[in-house]
């Protein structure tokens, strides 16, 4: 066990916030904050221990700004605000000013949870056949790899949203972290480096991708490189000096506005203008005993979490062993009729009546565990959408925050694929989405990642595309006790199930619970993906039941968890990708 934190100056002025990302990292031992915490010296796996706040991104640098802002005196929104605005500049492929998201507030003084809708909208002269060709198939790289894959981008009115309304600091000082990132500079890391290698041909054919992203000679940035986004930075300056206003109205939307006209993209001046956040209510449901606060749609994240839970809740898991073969069966048969139903009646609720009481009514969850044979797979094509109704990215970050007073936030945003479709706005330093392609662009023929959807997640105008973005506060008696979220497209719902699982039910600790093997299983295609750790016995089993297993090529979900005990907070991010950190709140 390890415990980790940052320095930070002591005298903080207003305006010394310039000097937030001149934090390092030290070692200080548990009793800095008194009595060592309770914890298994004997786990595997250890979270990050904090006696105050705690931030846990995907990208260090990003962590600190965070952790850095809460000891300045900012609570867990202005954390979390300007945790969003660095990972933009440290976390390209995923951080973004250019995508949307979702955002989970818990205000402790209030005991409320509020769900902060920023997701992407289609521009106004988008059509239903925007995507086909003229064949009436679907054109992939139109919808993913070209201007008109871009929705009207969420994030910079749905951060600056939450810190207006919740937070505690200027826009400005939770602004000026990543400014200073973005103008000095810093160190490409092996994490970035590898990623921008990948993408490479992708991103290189569009000028001002080549310009922000490799060197003269078209060569990747370098690992140890220092990287600095000087059209980023204005940009940041512009949004501290203005608000959201410089980017839906002013500079920077002109700039969007330009490159659009030039490149046969939809998005126009008055879809900029018109842009809104919405605040909706949490969805919460319960497991167990605790209390469970998910995002609502456009998110199916929420909804089909608590739709699984309450399937699972009716079988002792504990009893079966974590992981094995009667274990992930369950697993499998619940996700395969959440995903079903997904794929028919999950969508924009301000376009269309989706029937989230009756997804997430506990004798639905009973209905579908009574249908579950357990002995053997149903396969995918005897499985349809259950509900008796009336006809109706992968490249994505999630980071929580937790600070002294009990404050929570959840949020995963994104701009779809790694890297977004690959195309940078020229002269604003940030890469356009692809969430478009999140949309149904032709009623059962599957997205980027396999899914499928119908009238429900149509293309209209001013329309939101269903996500699978999936950002959760559990409580227990009325206290919150951990978040988590994570990236994964497709896979991010059943990471999220299966961490809330590790933790309630097998006990573990957050670290030990996001390290744990994960499986995953979306209805279509009718496949199992499994991760390495799943015991050969174990999947001997399931092909006997009828399961077709698939090993993932890739890992199934990062998640970015805190917990706390009250007294204690403790960070844990994902092993499964570097360069991330937990950093818990230094002492002031």
């Amino acid at each position: 066990m390890y415990f980790q934190d940052i320095g930070f100056i002591n005298n903080f002025k207003a305006h010394s916030l310039l000097t937030v990302i001149s934090v390092i990292l030290i070692f200080t031992s548990a009793s800095s904050y008194g009595e060592p915490p309770i914890i298994e010296y004997g786990d595997r796996f250890h979270p990050v221990v904090g006696g105050r706040g705690m931030v846990v991104s995907q990208e260090i640098l990003a962590s600190q700004t965070g952790a850095a802002i809460l000891a300045a005196g900012g609570n867990a929104v202005d954390a979390a605000v300007a945790t969003g605005f660095a990972l933009a500049v440290t976390l390209p492929q995923a951080g973004n000013l250019g995508g949307g998201g979702f955002m989970l507030v818990y205000l402790a003084s209030e005991n409320k949870t509020i769900a902060i809708d920023y997701r992407e909208v289609a521009p106004l002269a988008a059509v239903r056949d925007l995507f086909l060709d003229k064949n009436g198939e679907v054109d992939k790289n139109k919808a993913r790899f070209s201007y008109l894959s871009a929705g009207v981008p969420g994030t910079v009115a749905g951060l600056i949203h939450a810190q207006q309304n919740y937070g505690s600091l200027s826009l400005a000082d939770v602004l000026a972290p990543a400014i200073k990132l973005a103008e000095q500079g810093i160190r490409v890391s092996y994490p970035l480096a590898y990623s921008l290698n990948r993408a490479q041909q992708r991103l290189i054919k569009w000028p001002a991708s080549r310009k922000y992203y490799f060197g003269p000679d078209g060569t990747p940035l370098q690992a140890g490189s220092l990287w600095r986004q000087a059209d980023l930075a204005s940009t940041l300056k512009a949004l501290a000096k203005e608000g959201r206003d410089a980017f839906y109205q002013g500079r920077v939307a002109e700039l969007i506005i330009a490159d659009m006209n030039q490149n046969g993209g939809l998005i126009t001046r008055q879809d900029l203008a018109d842009y809104r956040v919405i605040e909706r209510e949490a969805l919460v449901g319960t497991y167990r005993g605790y209390d469970i606060a998910a995002m609502p749609p456009p998110s199916s994240g929420g909804v089909h979490l608590l739709q699984m839970l309450n399937i699972l809740e009716g079988w002792k898991l504990t009893e079966l062993g974590h992981n094995s073969a009667e274990y992930i069966h369950r697993l499998i048969e619940t996700m395969r009729r959440a995903y079903a139903d997904r794929s028919k009646y999950l969508g924009d609720p301000d376009f269309y009546p989706v029937p989230v009481a009756d997804l997430i009514d506990k004798s639905y969850g009973t209905r579908l565990r009574e249908g579950i044979n357990l002995d053997h797979a149903t396969p995918s094509s005897d499985i349809a959408p259950g509900l008796n109704l009336p006809e109706e990215s992968p490249q994505t970050t999630h980071f929580s925050v937790w600070d002294n007073a009990g404050n929570v936030v959840s949020n995963t945003y994104t701009i779809n694929f790694s890297y977004g479709s690959g195309i940078a706005v020229e002269g604003a330093g940030f890469l356009l989405n692809n969430e478009m392609d999140d949309f149904s662009a032709k009623s059962g023929v599957p997205n980027a990642y396999g899914l499928l959807g119908g009238q429900a997640n149509a293309i209209e105008p001013k329309k939101r595309p269903l996500s699978s973005m999936t950002p959760v506060i559990v409580f227990k008696g009325g206290e919150p006790v951990f978040t988590t979220g994570s990236p994964g497209g497709s896979t991010i719902i059943t990471t999220v199930l299966q961490t809330v699982l590790n933790v309630v039910d097998f006990e573990m600790n957050i670290a030990e619970a996001a390290a744990a093997a994960r499986i995953h299983h979306q209805w279509l295609p009718d496949t199992v993906f499994i991760e390495t750790g799943i015991s050969l016995d174990t999947q001997r089993l399931l092909v006997e039941k009828g399961h077709d297993l698939q090993k993932s090529r890739r890992v199934i979900g990062r998640t970015q968890t805190i917990s706390s005990d009250g007294e204690y907070t403790y960070g844990a991010n994902d092993y499964r990708w570097p360069g991330g950190a937990a950093i818990a709140e230094p002492s002031r």
